[in-house]
């Protein structure tokens, strides 16, 4: 008798201690969400940031390295004939 009774709960939902099998079908997936992103915005602190260092690294390096008017070729040609 009491083993029917237990089947009988069991497939109520609940445990043999009486707690609600369905709490573990809500809680474990929003965990797993919290978990998600948590570190996908760990990802994005670290991304973003570079990303842009790595934009104005390159920004500074094209100024630097960028011809000025007066220092074409064709301007020391000239000069020397």
């Amino acid at each position: 008798m009491r083993r029917g009774a237990e089947r009988a709960t069991f497939w109520a939902g609940q445990t043999l201690k009486g707690s609600v099998v369905t709490d573990a079908l809500v809680a474990r997936p929003m965990a797993t969400i919290m978990m998600m992103v948590f570190f996908s915005g760990l990802a994005l602190d670290i991304a973003v940031p570079a990303a842009v260092l790595s934009a104005m690294a390159s920004l500074k390096w094209l100024v630097e390295n960028w011809p000025a008017t007066n220092d074409l070729s064709f301007d020391h040609k000239a000069e020397t004939a």
